[in-house]
């Protein structure tokens, strides 16, 4: 057991695990979160997508222990800023939410590619969510809500 820290959605946590524990695990398990989904656990479908240090990541993939003293964003983390409300209102817009599995790790998609490209077009939007497969609306949607979202968040992103 080692005691592993870290600023999960924007708090100072510890915790002492085994640091080879999968992130996603320890986030649901320990911390209670329920938006990082385990949909494939091999790090293919981006249901558990948090967003580590900036980056997008997959949650399933990422031992414990690499997250010590790293910055841990999940979608919980986000639901009381503009860029949730203005991603959430446009994702049910365009009518890109269907059975909602996916949608956490599509948001968080969209919020991490919004977040270092305010106007992408249309080839950046599938590259950013490349990552992550919805079985229900197929894409178009999803692409559609992204585009929404980064018109109606010009002066946020």
């Amino acid at each position: 057991m080692t005691k592993i820290k870290f600023n999960l959605n924007n708090k100072e946590v510890s915790i002492e695990s085994n640091p080879l524990r999968r992130l996603l695990d320890v986030l649901r398990e320990d911390f209670k979160l329920i938006a990082p989904k385990e949909g494939c656990g091999q790090g293919e479908c981006g249901a558990c997508s948090v967003i580590i240090d900036g980056n997008l990541i997959n949650s399933c993939c990422v031992p414990l222990g690499n997250v010590n003293g790293a910055k841990v964003i999940t979608i919980e983390g986000l639901v009381d800023t503009k860029e949730f409300n203005i991603l959430k209102e446009a994702y049910e817009d365009a009518g890109a939410v269907q059975c909602g599995f996916c949608t956490p790790g599509m948001i968080m998609a969209s919020y991490a590619l919004l977040t270092k490209n305010s106007t992408p077009n249309e080839d950046e939007i599938r590259e950013g969510i490349s990552g992550n497969l919805c079985r229900c609306t197929g894409y178009d949607k999803i692409i559609e809500a992204i585009k929404l979202a980064s018109k109606r968040g010009d002066t946020v992103w």
